[in-house]
C-alpha cells in the first residue's frame, strides 16, 4: 500500500518553492505540472468510486471508464485558462504539456512505487509509452480546444470532438496494452508514433506566434 497524497505533497513543496524563483512561462509550466499531478490523484478518487459502485474489474474500469474521468478533468483547468484568459496559443501549449507531464509524472511514480522497479523493460515502457500517452492525450485537447475557439460558430461541436478525440485515444491504448502479446506492443509504440506526427502542427503553431510577434513589434 502506497499513500498517493503524502506522494504528491513530497514532490509539490519543492516546485512550489522554485516558483518563486523563476520567470513567468516557468512559472507556468510548473504550476500547471502540479496541477497535473492533483488531477491524476482526483482521477483516481472518481476511477476507484466507479469501479466500486458498478463492480467492474480493474481492466474493464481502465478501458470504459478511466479515460472518460481522466480527460474531462485535463479539459476542465485549460478550457479554464482559455476562456478566461484569452491567452495565445504558445502559452496554451505550455499549460497542456505541463498538465500532461504532471499527470503522466505522477501517475508513473505511484505505480512503479506500487509495483517496484526492478524490471528495467517495466520501467521503460511506463516512462516511453504511458508517459508519452498522456502528453499526447493533453496535445489533443488543445489542439481541438484551439480549433474550437477560432471556428466560433462550431464551437459547441469542436469542443465536444475536442474531448472525444483524447478519450478515444487514451481508452483505445488502454485496450492494447491490456493483454499481453502483438496488440501491446502496438499499443505502447502509438503514442510514440503520435507524438512524432503532432510535432508538425506544433511547430506550425509555434511559427505562426513568432510571426505575429515579430510584426507587432515591428509595428511599434
Amino acid at each position: 500500500m502506497i499513500y498517493s497524497e503524502n506522494i504528491l505533497i513530497c514532490i509539490a513543496i519543492p516546485l512550489l518553492i522554485a516558483i518563486i524563483f523563476t520567470k513567468r512561462s516557468t512559472r507556468r509550466f510548473i504550476t500547471s505540472f502540479i496541477l497535473g499531478m492533483i488531477i491524476c490523484l482526483i482521477s483516481a478518487y472518481f476511477s476507484g468510486f466507479i469501479k466500486f459502485v458498478t463492480g467492474t474489474s480493474m481492466d474493464d474500469t481502465a478501458v470504459l471508464y478511466s479515460p472518460i474521468v481522466e480527460e474531462i478533468l485535463k479539459m476542465l483547468p485549460i478550457l479554464f485558462y482559455i476562456v478566461v484568459f484569452q491567452q495565445k496559443d504558445d502559452k496554451i501549449f505550455i499549460v497542456a504539456v505541463g498538465i500532461g507531464l504532471g499527470f503522466a509524472t505522477f501517475e508513473n511514480c505511484c505505480y512503479i512505487l506500487s509495483s517496484g522497479a526492478s524490471d528495467i523493460a517495466y520501467v521503460l515502457i511506463r516512462g516511453m509509452a504511458v508517459g508519452i500517452m498522456h502528453l499526447v492525450c493533453a496535445l489533443l485537447l488543445v489542439l481541438g480546444l484551439s480549433l474550437a475557439r477560432y471556428f466560433r460558430v462550431l464551437a459547441i461541436p469542436a469542443g465536444i470532438g475536442a474531448l472525444a478525440i483524447p478519450t478515444v485515444f487514451h481508452g483505445l491504448y488502454n485496450l492494447l496494452v491490456s493483454k499481453p502479446g502483438v496488440s501491446s506492443y502496438l499499443g505502447y509504440t502509438i503514442p510514440i508514433l503520435t507524438a512524432v506526427i503532432l510535432y508538425i502542427p506544433y511547430r506550425k503553431v509555434m511559427n505562426e506566434e513568432r510571426e505575429e510577434l515579430i510584426d507587432y513589434r515591428r509595428t511599434k
